[in-house]
């Protein structure tokens, strides 16, 4: 079976999660521009004068495909390198994932990862 894991991080900590990643040996991921927000409810901002409130914050969505007995070491790592103690760290999230198929070769299941 293989696993989807979705973290969502702070931008500046992409670095850090990304190189904890692929020293665990995963060679794929797909990384996205996402704003959003959670318990932290975005900020107030002063733009020429105004003050306005900002509610999507930038975040960074990084997903992976990987086989179950990885999903423990990369959830520690994550949790590790994106932690700063501050509300916004993020989030991951797991989940099953049926078929993976690579179009190139038309390999499917987790030789496709």
């Amino acid at each position: 079976m293989m696993k989807k894991v979705e973290c969502i991080v702070k931008p500046f900590k992409l670095d850090d999660v990304k190189n904890a990643i692929t020293d665990l040996g995963i060679s794929g991921m797909t990384v996205s521009e996402v704003r959003g927000f959670g318990r932290q409810k975005g900020h107030t901002e002063l733009y020429r004068g105004a003050e306005y409130q900002v509610d999507f914050l930038p975040k960074i969505k990084i997903d992976l495909v990987v086989a179950d007995d990885q999903v423990a070491s990369i959830v520690e790592a994550v949790q590790k390198e994106a932690c700063t103690g501050r509300i916004g760290d993020g989030k991951i999230f797991v989940s099953d994932v049926e078929q993976s198929i690579r179009i190139r070769t038309g390999e499917n299941g987790p030789e496709s990862l």
